[in-house]
């Protein structure tokens, strides 16, 4: 378990701008050191702890050091099949909805760090869920990969421009989501 963290890293398990983690660090509320003969910031897990408590953070990411997934697909086995891949990689935490509006709700209460949309949902379109998530600024640093069936280019560019980060065809293997979800999470490369 890591004990000290950049301010890159600091930032991404509170899921906030590094600027915000370095404003945060220089003015005193968040305590940690510099790198002897650099300008470099650490930050102690206590530390941060204690920041992300103090501040109403979710400490649930530095607990269990965990990625947070959110599948959203109303395939049920696919769903089963994903979070079975997602939770056998070991480093994944994962949840999951059926439908859109359940989907809202759960981005609100879980704060995923990645997002796996399926398009064709019973209530909402996947392009809805992307426009929505987008639009909410504490949610800017969730990444979005959308799935399904549909492959015209055109609509793969609509997806990107309403916020997916990346799309992948179904029907897909595991072992290519599991590498689509490292790239996006700037993870090393899932685990043979």
């Amino acid at each position: 378990m890591k004990t000290v963290f950049t301010t890159g890293e600091a930032a991404k398990i509170c899921k906030v701008s590094q600027q915000t983690i370095i404003r945060c660090f220089d003015n005193g509320q968040l305590k940690g050191f510099r790198v002897p003969g650099s300008r470099f910031r650490r930050i102690p897990r206590e530390q941060l702890f204690r920041f992300m408590k103090d501040n109403g953070i979710p400490t649930d990411a530095l607990v269990s050091g965990k990625r947070k997934i959110l599948l959203v697909d109303d395939e049920s086995d696919l769903i089963d099949l994903m979070k079975n891949a997602l939770e056998g990689d070991g480093r994944f935490e994962v949840r999951s909805a059926g439908n859109g509006f359940d989907a809202g709700m759960m981005v609100k209460e879980y704060r995923p760090d990645l997002i796996v949309l399926d398009l064709m949902l019973p209530d909402i379109n996947g392009r809805e869920v992307c426009h929505r998530v987008r639009a909410d600024s504490s949610l800017e640093n969730v990444r979005i990969l959308c799935i399904s069936g549909m492959v015209e280019d055109d609509k793969i560019q609509e997806l990107r421009l309403s916020g997916a980060d990346d799309f992948l065809q179904k029907p897909f293997e595991m072992d290519a989501l599991l590498k689509r979800l490292c790239q996006l999470l700037e993870m090393e490369p899932a685990r043979a």
